[in-house]
């Protein structure tokens, strides 16, 4: 009953390596360390492993490292959201997977791209304020621009998450009675 010869015993172990190199939420991530945002949380998790589970600044950055998750896995999410209230519900994983391997699909794209990517950060809420812009997003939104859906997702992500000025954040007992 105690054989060494049970093949799911490092089971457990190989998942947890698994999720320490996980940076994307995405198993066995190939692409992580490629991209700026990825080398920052990469980095996070080094210093951690180096500092003693029970200090103060482990614990820290562990809870850094998990909000940085949190927040990719948040905005992919929303992303993905979009994506299949536009129709592309078979589509929006692969349309979201970007790799090492990924091309921009048409260089005189890349203008656009980055365009409607700056503009979906100003003026919608699809990131958040803290974020910075992803290399990743880039890709996913050339293409939308080959498929000629960016147009159409950035007015879905005007409507779904829009932009919110500090004056529209006015309690509703300040606001003035309607009749």
């Amino acid at each position: 009953l105690c054989s060494n010869n049970n093949p799911y015993a490092s089971f457990g172990a190989t998942l947890a390596r698994d999720e320490e190199q996980n940076l994307w939420s995405t198993p066995h991530d190939v692409t992580h360390t490629e991209a700026d945002d990825d080398r920052v949380l990469y980095n996070m998790i080094v210093v951690r492993n180096q500092l003693d589970k029970d200090s103060e600044e482990w614990q820290k950055l562990n809870y850094d490292i998990y909000t940085l998750r949190q927040t990719r896995k948040e905005v992919r999410s929303r992303w993905k959201h979009i994506l299949e209230d536009l129709g592309f519900q078979k589509e929006a994983d692969s349309l979201l997977s970007v790799t090492k391997l990924s091309i921009i699909s048409d260089s005189q794209n890349m203008g656009k791209a980055r365009d409607i990517l700056l503009k979906l950060s100003e003026e919608t809420n699809i990131f958040p304020t803290s974020w910075e812009l992803s290399e990743r997003y880039l890709f996913v939104v050339d293409r939308l621009i080959a498929l000629d859906a960016a147009d159409e997702f950035f007015k879905m992500a005007s409507v779904v998450y829009p932009k919110r000025a500090s004056a529209e954040r006015v309690d509703d007992s300040q606001k003035a009675p309607q009749c």
